[in-house]
């Protein structure tokens, strides 16, 4: 009896004896901070995206887009001042798409369809994507038109009737030349369609800014504005679909350009 009390005695002893390690306390302590910090609340001085909820988003730049200097100097002789005004941007729909042309897109289309990569370096968004869709959807419709157009009737030589062979004629074929005999880069160039977006007043509502503010032109200005037309067709291709886009492209474009 006395050796198994003095064997529990020296047990207690060396239990209460342990060294204790300041490694493993770190680490507890480093838990218990982790475990804190994960589950503390939100700071409520963070200011977040949601605040700026009721602003129009082509009216603003996203704060998180934004650096937090300057790497260029500012200069006020230097700055580019493009249209803010709906009204006005409106007021170019209603010419160049007839009444109710304001309505057919939506209000953050709208703007997107006529805001070049170059403008607030593209923070804002741009009209690449809907630009290229637009020009599949207007070549396509520029070359239907041209082999249903009976210009190539009157412009293509008369069939060679030296030998007893006669050429194969059908009414659908008729207008087949007119594919080969008028280009279509001719047809759809960058200074026939920025003549037209001029005619309806693009050039003050465009979004963009020129490498050079007193040489509009060598800034690329033709290519902006019918990069813009291509893209205002492909945004109603989008939203109204590919039948009102079309007739679009035939009606507002092709048609003022003298091609029916």
């Amino acid at each position: 009896m006395a050796s198994k009390s003095t064997g529990r005695t020296l047990q207690a002893l060396t239990r209460r004896a342990r060294p204790t390690c300041e490694c493993a306390g770190a680490t507890n302590a480093r838990a218990s901070s982790i475990r804190q910090f994960s589950a503390s609340p939100a700071r409520p001085d963070v200011q977040y995206e949601s605040d700026n909820a009721e602003r129009p988003r082509w009216s603003y730049t996203p704060e998180q887009m934004k650096a937090p200097y300057r790497w260029r100097i500012k200069n006020p002789a230097a700055q580019w001042k493009c249209n803010s005004d709906p009204e006005l941007l409106d007021q170019f729909y209603i010419k160049f798409l007839g009444r109710g042309g304001d309505q057919m897109l939506t209000e953050e289309v709208k703007w997107l369809a006529i805001t070049h990569k170059s403008f607030d370096q593209g923070r804002r968004g741009f009209n690449d994507r809907l630009a290229f869709f637009g020009r599949r959807i207007l070549n396509l419709q520029t070359n239907l038109t041209l082999l249903h157009s009976p210009t190539a009737t009157k412009t293509q030589p008369l069939p060679d009737t030296s030998d007893d062979r006669t050429p194969f004629t059908h009414p659908a074929l008729e207008g087949l030349a007119n594919l080969s005999d008028v280009p279509l880069a001719e047809v759809l160039s960058k200074t026939r369609l920025a003549g037209l977006a001029k005619a309806n007043g693009m050039q003050e509502i465009i979004r963009w800014t020129p490498r050079d503010l007193h040489h509009l032109n060598h800034s690329g200005l033709e290519l902006i504005l019918a990069h813009t037309t291509y893209a205002i067709i492909g945004a109603i291709a989008l939203q109204k679909g590919g039948d009102v886009a079309a007739r679009v492209a035939r009606e507002k474009v092709l048609k003022p350009l003298g091609i029916s």
